[in-house]
């Protein structure tokens, strides 16, 4: 199994996704990725770079395990001290869609669960 190909490449979009982390707690945010940054890194084929991450409180909660972009993305993130940060509390769901877009919804975690 390919071994972190694209974390360098999810490290320098960084900046970008922490902003809109930010922005996303005030609205749905979404930006276009530069496909040529991950197909150098790695080539995925027909399985394409799409995914979804579903994080509480931080931690992913869906299966992320078969998504070698989506794993790295995660790696990555965890090792913001910022993006920490802005991760608690709060629902986020990442996604990256055939058109290449990074798409970032957050909700605020109930306290009443």
């Amino acid at each position: 199994m390919e071994d972190r190909q694209y974390l360098t490449t999810w490290k320098r979009y960084l900046p970008v996704i922490r902003l809109h982390i930010k922005k996303s707690l005030n609205e749905d945010q979404q930006f276009k990725l530069n496909i040529q940054d991950f197909e150098s890194a790695g080539d995925r084929g027909k399985s394409g770079y799409t995914f979804n991450i579903q994080m509480e409180n931080g931690k992913v909660i869906n299966n992320i395990s078969g998504s070698a972009v989506a794993r790295d993305l995660y790696e990555a993130l965890k090792s913001d001290d910022a993006i920490k940060a802005m991760l608690l509390d709060k629902n986020i769901k990442i996604s990256v869609g055939k058109t290449f877009i990074l798409s970032i919804k957050t909700t605020h975690l109930s306290a009443y669960r």
